[in-house]
């Protein structure tokens, strides 16, 4: 049983004797103080918990404040930061619990130097009792500095896989893979290309399985030439779709695994003078704020990032409480959002057609329904994008 500090326990003076230190710095750990190093409030704070000491109130002391925690994001200003600031302030607010919100160390300034402390130091310095992470993934180092402290934390959407028992929130993108393909599929589109993150990515990974899944499903063959990986952004996306429309059967439908991989395919359609969805059909991935702003809007699969959040902000109150979650990982459903860049497949389907048109610009025509006997148009070569590796 937990023992407050009177003649019935250990004094403070026992404390800072056990811990090697003052009697002034025990009172600066006891009290919150920011002035104490991080080695120091460690030794203190395991003889405080190893004798069982407890802190009594004195008469007609203010109420303490309510516990902190730190929200550490590697950009405050994108949307997916927004969403996920707004689902841990509604969870804490309920949960009476205050949030400081940390930028990850980036490069640093000049020659790679750090300007300021990073946010260990600043979790150290504040004595902040927990902390939520909205990064694509901590280092070793970092998980070591964590459980040496015994900080309680949990991550919020990691892009990489942490190590087994990490406690993480996320969403189901497997089965939002496969809903994505099925929409596509029951628009009677058969030739899908997915515009895929890099390998080894555990969202890619998993929205990728869930598009073969749904082919599998539905009686269809995987043509690998459809796959195309890369990174997340907009050239890059551009450059794959413009690869895909220069196959000799390109696709009539794509998937790609995020919004802006989309917008991205929006570019490379354009260029070609192509039509969404009347020529083909595009779906992303996430919902971001763009998914709605683009013409035509885009369909998407939604990815609840506030609800996320708020989870993550739940569990670790339940953590700080001394509770361990039976499954370190929460997914969260996804959902589909139709809007106007999917419609049924056309009649005809596009076939690799020859056109005039400038290198690297926009080919006049592009590619365009084949006739019913197979054969292209008659208005002259296309430029063929550079090959692509898949």
């Amino acid at each position: 049983m937990a023992r407050t500090g009177s003649a019935a326990g250990p004094t403070l003076a026992v404390i800072a004797r056990e811990a090697g230190v003052s009697v002034p710095t025990a009172s600066k750990v006891l009290n919150g103080r920011a002035d104490v190093a991080p080695d120091t409030r460690r030794r203190v704070t395991e003889v405080l918990e190893r004798l069982g000491y407890v802190r009594r109130p004195r008469a007609g002391a203010p109420k303490p404040r309510p516990a902190m925690v730190d929200l550490v994001v590697r950009s405050p200003d994108s949307p997916r930061a927004g969403a996920v600031l707004h689902g841990v302030m509604e969870a804490a607010h309920e949960a009476g619990l205050d949030v400081v919100v940390s930028v990850a160390d980036g490069p640093g300034g000049p020659g790679g130097r750090r300007t300021g402390p990073g946010w260990p130091e600043k979790l150290a310095a504040r004595g902040s009792a927990g902390v939520l992470f909205h990064l694509p993934g901590l280092s070793p180092g970092q998980y070591a500095w964590l459980d040496g402290h015994r900080v309680p934390y949990v991550l919020i959407d990691p892009a990489r896989r942490p190590p087994p028992g990490t406690p993480s929130v996320g969403a189901d993108d497997h089965r939002g893979g496969s809903v994505a393909t099925g929409h596509l599929l029951a628009l009677g589109h058969r030739r899908i290309a997915v515009l895929a993150g890099r390998p080894g990515t555990p969202r890619g990974d998993a929205r990728l399985a869930g598009h073969r899944e749904a082919l599998a499903a539905a009686g269809i063959a995987p043509r690998p030439e459809y796959v195309r990986h890369g990174d997340s952004g907009r050239g890059c996306a551009r450059r794959r779709t413009l690869a895909l429309l220069g196959l000799p059967e390109p696709p009539t439908a794509l998937f790609a695994c995020s919004d802006v991989m989309a917008l991205g395919a929006y570019e490379a359609l354009a260029a070609r003078g192509l039509r969404v969805p009347a020529d083909v059909s595009v779906i992303g991935f996430g919902d971001l704020p763009e998914a709605g702003w683009a013409s035509p809007a885009l369909t998407t699969v939604r990815r609840p990032l506030s609800e996320m959040a708020a989870t993550a902000l739940r569990l670790l109150a339940r953590m700080m409480c001394g509770e361990r979650p039976e499954n370190p990982r929460t997914e969260l459903f996804t959902r589909l959002v139709p809007r106007h860049s999917t419609a049924p497949v056309a009649t005809r389907p596009l076939r690799a057609v020859r056109a005039a048109g400038a290198a690297g610009g926009p080919a006049a025509g592009g590619l365009a329904a084949g006739r019913g006997d197979g054969t292209a148009g008659d208005t002259g070569p296309v430029p063929r994008a550079p090959a692509v590796a898949q």
